[in-house]
């Protein structure tokens, strides 16, 4: 596909969970035409499933100006956890250095709403079951409302979970390690709860959580130990309420459940996140078990990566290669998260031996470094793309700097209509006209920023730069650190936001 070719068809999105909503947003912002099929009935059957918003997720948020509606709908907790060993946050170098605790079933009520603003609907009740692509766009055949349809779009992307049909009829592996135990969770109304929270305690019988979701209800999750036979099939109350006697003796005056589930521990990551025309996104892409919290953190970041390169490409203002660098970017990472939730598995196992390493653990995240390390990875901070740039920042998120300027006081908001961002910190003439070809893609903004560090996850205190390009998604392209080196500038521009356009006059 050239720069000059716009597609006529839109972009296929599967699934509307949190991943599918935040990449439906993202590319309805980025100029996109975008359809999004669900094969639910309604947004009400799943339960209320993750618990919690990372900082990381929210700033991304903030990056759209919309974060403001998460945060009234949730509950700032000022740590995080490393299978269950407490992390504190408040260090973290971020407006939210908090986990929001805040219902996964509000966080998509909070995106099904922007999506609603914005003109785009969900259509559920549409089952997809075949799938076909050619050079020319993907073709979805889904049985819905009225029968068998057939849908014809540009491209498709996978958001439909761990069991994806597109993954599957798209015919991408998934290889990883399967489950080889089983854990309830549940909404359940209690009687006679416990008088304080308990969050992932370790019993000789397996692992509980119990932690009050509002008055009456609680959030129950019972986990087998492992060398136990694992279960499967649907979930029935009796069930829990047996698990909750063997493993911590009482079933808290167990009454109801609104929302009964079984997961596993299988952990799973697709070997291509794009093949053709396909992409996969979310859980689609990788599973694993919930430690840490990271699941749906991970997903939405999935797509906010994901959304405004697709954009780009069907608008015709980038090449086709660009839409490689969402696996090359986002593999890794879910590569990661798979590996720190195996090692925090381990860390929850049951015995005298675990018992003993927990301990030592706990100490050592006492340290000021190791709680920033860990900290800074579960939250998604410290993530870092491998690019081109000589700059210390290339590849790392951008920090939401205090700035004065016409467009802004603070870096986060010249990113809400998800163009890419060109700051001018010196005043260096130059760099507006280094711009001009890629107006309409890219902003030009002079700014001054406070003389000091910049903290950067992962990479610690560094000068404020002379000048950056920020990505849509708030990841720094490009930066140097004296007004008038401005090499590799025109490259990065190019790489991400396709080829400029001659300006004459």
């Amino acid at each position: 596909m050239t720069p000059t070719q716009q597609p006529k068809l839109p972009i296929l999105v599967v699934g509307a969970g949190p991943t599918g909503l935040s990449l439906a947003m993202e590319l309805h912002v980025g100029g996109a035409e975008v359809i999004l099929l669900d094969r639910r009935p309604n947004r009400g059957v799943d339960g209320s499933r993750a618990a919690g918003m990372a900082p990381r997720t929210i700033e991304m948020l903030d990056q759209r100006g919309i974060a403001g509606r998460f945060l009234e709908k949730g509950m700032s907790l000022g740590f995080g956890n490393f299978a269950a060993i407490p992390l504190d946050f408040s260090q973290l170098p971020t407006r939210y250095p908090f986990s929001l605790g805040i219902l996964q079933a509000e966080t998509e009520v909070q995106l099904e709403a922007r999506l609603t603003e914005l003109g785009v609907p969900v259509h559920w009740s549409c089952e997809v079951v075949e799938l076909r692509q050619d050079d020319g766009g993907v073709e979805l055949t889904y049985i819905g409302p009225d029968g068998s349809q057939t849908i014809s779009g540009s491209y498709v992307a996978g958001c439909d979970g761990g069991r994806s049909t597109i993954r599957k009829l798209a015919h991408i592996d998934f290889p990883g390690i399967p489950a080889t135990t089983s854990c309830i969770i549940a909404d359940a109304a209690l009687a006679d709860p416990p008088a304080a929270p308990i969050f992932l305690q370790r019993f000789d019988g397996g692992v509980f959580t119990c932690i009050q979701l509002r008055p009456g209800w609680h959030r129950v999750l019972a986990a087998q130990a492992p060398g136990t036979k694992m279960k499967t099939g649907a979930v029935t109350l009796d069930e829990l309420r047996a698990e909750m006697v063997r493993i911590v003796g009482t079933d808290y005056g167990l009454q109801d459940a609104t929302w009964l589930s079984r997961f596993g521990n299988a952990a799973r990551q697709a070997a291509q996140y794009r093949k053709g025309r396909v992409f996969l996104a979310g859980d689609s892409a990788h599973i694993h078990t919930p430690a840490g919290g990271q699941g749906m953190n991970t997903s939405m970041q999935d797509a906010f990566n994901l959304g405004w390169k697709l954009a780009a490409v069907w608008r015709g203002d980038a090449e086709d290669g660009l839409l490689d660098t969402y696996h090359d970017e986002r593999h890794p990472v879910g590569e990661r998260v798979l590996r720190n939730t195996k090692a925090q598995e381990a860390l929850l196992n049951i015995g005298e031996p675990t018992t003993e390493l927990r301990e030592i653990f706990t100490v050592l995240t006492r340290f000021p470094e190791a709680n920033k390390y860990l900290g800074e990875m579960i939250s998604g901070l410290d993530v870092h793309y491998e690019t081109d740039g000589q700059h210390p920042l290339v590849g790392h998120r951008v920090p939401d700097i205090d700035i004065t300027s016409p467009d802004a006081v603070r870096i986060f908001e010249l990113l809400s209509d998800a163009l890419g961002v060109l700051v001018n910190f010196n005043q260096n003439v130059q760099l507006a006209k280094q711009v001009e070809g890629w107006a309409g893609r890219v902003r030009y903004v002079a700014a001054t920023c406070p003389e000091q560090p910049w903290a950067i996850p992962g990479l610690g205190e560094i000068p404020a730069p002379s000048s950056l390009l920020i990505r849509p998604d708030g990841y720094v392209a490009w930066a140097n650190s004296e007004s008038s080196d401005l090499t590799g500038l025109r490259d990065a521009l190019t790489r991400w936001f396709g080829l400029g356009l001659t300006v004459t006059g």
